[in-house]
């Protein structure tokens, strides 16, 4: 049913807040070529369980990092995420990253505006145009599973192990150019897709801005002539001189508390590494919150390659703690943030009433 309330600005007809169903898996998979994909974006086996069911969508997905050869914020087109809706890795060697899924609009049919998902049929649904492009030839559910295993990648040798090819691999295939930071038009999609308010975006040019200068202060001028001796905002300062590997033993459903910055400092090397893992300054907003443990992470894919890597020390996943991009241009990835268990500290459950835990991702 729709409401009154003004909808966002329209990706191929589709709006955040959308009430949207996922097409029949027939429908969909007779639209995608030989790779499994469509307009280079691969639908994955994991995304054939959600093939019927309701969401609402959560962010327009007009620009996405690159997390493979990190060139910076590049195009997407006629693409959204869904609230919740993440990848569970099961057809790539249980990956543990819990990614949120790109979907094509023309996978989606759209069931209402802004609401609850509403558990009725969709005789009268809209139905999202589908993209132009090259005719596609259809695939079928195991030709999803023997590319999910990198049946189409002759750029990787494996003899480390398995290969696997899945969405965030393949992401520089199906993004467009790169955005450069000085595009205004980006912001002004950012709000008005509905990915972001106005004053977050704000924001977060602002601290672009200082952070540029930042920068260049740090090559050009003396040290006692800097802001924070040039560090970048917000401000952590590195300063481990070894690092110890804690080890809580936390598992899925544990209570923390995030370390403040300064702790945390000291665990963090001059690259802002702990062994290995980096720092984001996105995570800093998490510091001192009380929160719960998601799962425990030990293997993910390695990007650029496709490869399974094993952390040699495991980190974990919190609920809720994902990258905002507050300080990344409103990327609305909302990649997990992997967290060593240095920074954090085990607490008891909080009472009932102040719990504020994230809804469990729909991942089947």
């Amino acid at each position: 049913m729709e409401t009154s309330e003004r909808r966002h600005k329209t990706m191929n007809g589709v709006a955040v807040g959308d009430v949207v169903q996922v097409r029949p898996p027939e429908e969909i998979l007779s639209g995608l070529d030989d790779r499994g994909e469509r307009e280079s974006m691969p639908f994955m086996p994991e995304m054939l369980k959600f093939a019927g069911r309701r969401f609402v969508v959560e962010s327009i997905s007009h620009k996405t990092c690159d997390t493979v050869n990190w060139t910076g914020i590049r195009k997407v087109e006629n693409t959204v995420h869904l609230s919740g809706v993440r990848c569970d890795g099961s057809a790539h060697g249980g990956c543990q990253a819990g990614c949120l899924i790109f979907w094509k609009t023309d996978w989606l049919t759209r069931v209402s505006g802004t609401g609850e998902v509403e558990p009725d049929s969709v005789a009268n649904a809209e139905v999202a145009a589908p993209a132009e492009g090259p005719a596609p030839t259809g695939c079928t559910a195991e030709r999803l599973q023997e590319v999910a295993h990198g049946a189409c990648r002759d750029d990787v040798t494996p003899s480390d192990g398995p290969v696997y090819s899945c969405q965030a691999t393949e992401l520089p295939r199906f993004v467009g150019a790169e955005i450069p930071r000085w595009n205004l038009r980006q912001y002004a999609d950012d709000v008005q897709y509905g990915n972001a308010s106005s004053r977050s975006v704000l924001w977060g040019i602002l601290v672009g801005l200082f952070n540029l200068g930042q920068t260049a202060s740090s090559k050009l001028l003396p040290r006692w002539l800097r802001v924070r001796a040039g560090v970048k905002y917000p401000f952590i300062v590195p300063s481990a001189e070894r690092m110890a590997a804690a080890n809580l033993g936390l598992e899925a459903g544990d209570w923390v508390r995030v370390r403040s910055a300064e702790e945390i400092g000291k665990t963090l090397d001059k690259n802002y590494r702990n062994r290995g893992l980096y720092f984001d300054r996105e995570m800093l907003k998490y510091c001192g919150r009380t929160v719960q443990v998601l799962r425990r992470v030990d293997h993910i894919i390695e990007e650029p390659t496709g490869l399974m890597i094993t952390m040699k020390t495991p980190s974990v996943i919190l609920a809720g703690g994902i990258c905002a991009a507050d300080y990344h241009r409103s990327c609305p990835r909302a990649i997990y943030a992997y967290w060593r268990e240095s920074w954090l500290e085990r607490v008891p459950a909080p009472e009932p009433a102040d719990r504020a835990i994230e809804p469990q991702a729909a991942q089947g």
